[in-house]
């Protein structure tokens, strides 16, 4: 693995581990922002609870326990595709700089809406990040060029070997005996 690797992952990571154990803490701190984007999801989804501070618990948890894999570089890819799931709520709830009238409050809820848009690249980039080796998809084209490859070889011998074979058989059937 590389040093990058080694170091951005657990830096990536922190901020959702942190975040993550403060909502599990005290999801009431964050549950009045978002209990808009709670209520609006959870009538759309039926996993989603109707109970904000449980729905911030929920997304506390997947942000640290994806955070933590992600920075020990287990499951990277999946724990980074988890964290991305659980910042757009996020974002949509804490830092609704289109809502703020105060123009120094919409200026910093635009930086941090900003700031969790980049780090949603991040996380794309690193659930995309195969760590140098082949992804699955890779592989299994890699794999079926090479049977259709071997395929081709085999039809090729066949019918090389097919017509001297049936032209011994015939030779064969018309000598007496």
């Amino acid at each position: 693995m590389s040093l990058l690797r080694v170091i951005g992952r657990p830096l990536l990571a922190s901020m959702f581990i942190s975040g993550g154990l403060h909502s599990l803490r005290r999801p009431q701190d964050v549950a009045p922002a978002a209990e808009p984007v709670v209520r609006s999801v959870a009538d759309r989804v039926a996993a989603v609870p109707d109970d904000t501070e449980k729905a911030v618990r929920i997304n506390g948890a997947v942000q640290v326990a994806a955070g933590v894999l992600l920075g020990l570089g287990r499951m990277p890819r999946l724990s980074a595709l988890a964290l991305a799931a659980t910042v757009v709520p996020t974002t949509l709830a804490g830092h609704r700089f289109w809502d703020a009238d105060d123009p120094a409050e919409r200026a910093q809820q635009r930086i941090h809406f900003l700031k969790n848009l980049s780090m949603l690249g991040g996380l794309l980039i690193a659930a995309d990040d195969t760590g140098g080796t082949p992804s699955l998809l890779w592989r299994g084209r890699h794999a079926a060029r090479g049977l259709r490859h071997d395929a081709h070889l085999v039809r090729r011998s066949v019918r090389a070997t097919a017509r001297p074979a049936a032209a011994a058989g015939a030779a064969r059937a018309k000598l007496p005996g």
